[in-house]
């Protein structure tokens, strides 16, 4: 089947020629007013749309086109529309593109400029129709907001699936901000405990005098300023899950305590002598080495045995392929609401910059780019600007940077104008950019067309 592309004009001449020019590779609609444009594209969902913003009842200005396109994308946010302005508008196609348009394309037009533009807006519409089935697919079978298509994140979930139906202890490795206390909660909310406490605590965050005291509990007068007996996070967590984070960082004295635990569910608390029973599953993360501490004498090698009856290992975000974009367009499309605002998309500079990136920081830095871009980001699109990165895939830095940068997008734009004696069109797709975003560039760094 060909794909369906929706041509609103109000002048009958100019929809024909465009019907004749492009119908042996579209399944070609007309219409010739706002209200049968949204007729027509209710009833037939074409994929794209090209839009004269100037429609009847008043063809000499942009606002009942510019409603038509808010009106269009209310329906299908998916929806590919191309804006066809006359010259000297390009404010108005910059507006229009801020509310959500594809691209824009002048008056004349050149029916070969249009042709590529039809087939590249056809394409990354299909990708980000797969791209939003797949999510649907994910979504299905989420691990609680854990995502991700490569085999190594495959290979995590598996493992998840088959321990939380046991209670068996599971120690979590992984660099930090790989989705640790994620991990640990999908498996509680899979497991039997599921209508338990899951109970949190970040071993390293604790004083070293506080943490028995914190872990499990303490009697009346056990020490100064214990007015009151208090539950520890290990009663607190039973009938459901205690969560370790940094199991690395605990002391000694208090893996004996844990150690004894794990091996007669029971403790006593500070200050008290009778031993309480307590049913609670123990998950344990680190990023830490504990083998390499084991072998210093730091960490408990009984202790450690005890933890990692099963192992899951994180893989960073650096080795899981792809997952990185799908990761960044699934926060951006939560963030989207955060921020008030509606059907962000990144540009593709964002997106080759998101995937050269080596992330130190993991999934949790990559959430926190995203959110400031789409805080900071202006009309529908984030930058890798937006993100605070560099094309390049590394992080902003300082202004001498910032500047270099620039002086290369410049050169590098400049070049490509010059080589195709001016055609937008082609230099953008040279540098692998949309004309949108190209158009942004020459504002941004004052580069006339005529340079």
């Amino acid at each position: 089947m060909k794909p369906k592309l929706l041509i609103v004009d109000d002048d009958d001449e100019i929809r024909t020629q465009m019907k004749w020019a492009l119908t042996a590779d579209y399944e070609v609609l007309q219409a010739s007013d706002r209200l049968s444009a949204l007729e027509q594209f209710g009833s037939a969902r074409p994929d794209a749309v090209l839009l004269d913003l100037g429609l009847p009842p008043s063809p000499g200005t942009p606002e009942e086109g510019l409603r038509a396109l808010s009106e269009l994308t209310a329906m299908d946010d998916l929806a590919k529309i191309i804006i066809i302005t006359g010259q000297g508008e390009k404010d108005i196609a910059m507006k229009a593109i801020g509310a959500g348009a594809y691209d824009f394309l002048g008056k004349p037009l050149e029916m070969d400029e249009l042709r590529l533009t039809l087939r590249r807006c056809f394409h990354v519409g299909r990708l980000e129709r797969e791209f939003r089935q797949m999510q649907h697919r994910l979504e299905a079978d989420s691990f609680e907001g854990l995502l991700g298509t490569s085999p190594a994140v495959q290979a995590v979930f598996s493992s998840i699936r088959k321990v939380a139906t046991t209670d068996a202890p599971v120690l979590i490795l992984g660099e930090s901000g790989t989705g640790k206390e994620m991990t640990a909660r999908a498996i509680h909310h899979r497991s039997g405990r599921r209508d338990g406490t899951f109970i949190a605590i970040n071993c390293g965050a604790i004083p070293e005098a506080l943490m028995e005291s914190e872990l499990f509990g303490h009697e009346k007068g056990a020490f100064t300023g214990a007015h009151a007996q208090r539950k520890g996070r290990v009663e607190s967590a039973a009938g459901g899950t205690l969560f370790l984070d940094e199991i690395g960082e605990i002391s000694p004295a208090l893996q004996v305590k844990l150690l004894r635990f794990l091996q007669e569910h029971c403790l006593e608390r500070v200050g008290g002598r009778q031993e309480i029973q307590v049913d609670a599953r123990v998950i344990a993360a680190t990023n830490a080495d504990l083998k390499k501490r084991m072998a210093e004498g730091t960490f408990r090698e009984d202790l450690y045995y005890r933890l990692a009856v099963v192992k899951i290992g994180l893989p960073p975000l650096r080795e899981r392929g792809d997952d990185v974009t799908l990761l960044a367009r699934s926060m951006l499309q939560q963030f989207s609401g955060e921020s008030g605002k509606s059907n962000l998309a990144f540009t593709s500079d964002a997106l080759r910059a998101i995937r050269l990136y080596p992330w130190p920081g993991n999934v949790r830095e990559l959430q926190n780019r995203v959110r400031r871009g789409a805080i900071m980001s202006t009309g529908k699109k984030v930058t890798a600007q937006d993100l605070e990165l560099d094309q390049d895939g590394t992080g902003t830095k300082a202004s001498s940077l910032k500047e270099a940068r620039e002086e290369l997008e410049k050169d590098m734009l400049q070049n490509a104008l010059r080589k195709h004696s001016g055609n937008i069109t082609a230099a953008a797709q040279e540098l692998g950019i949309s004309r949108p975003t190209f158009y942004e560039l020459m504002d941004k760094l004052n580069i006339q067309k005529a340079d």
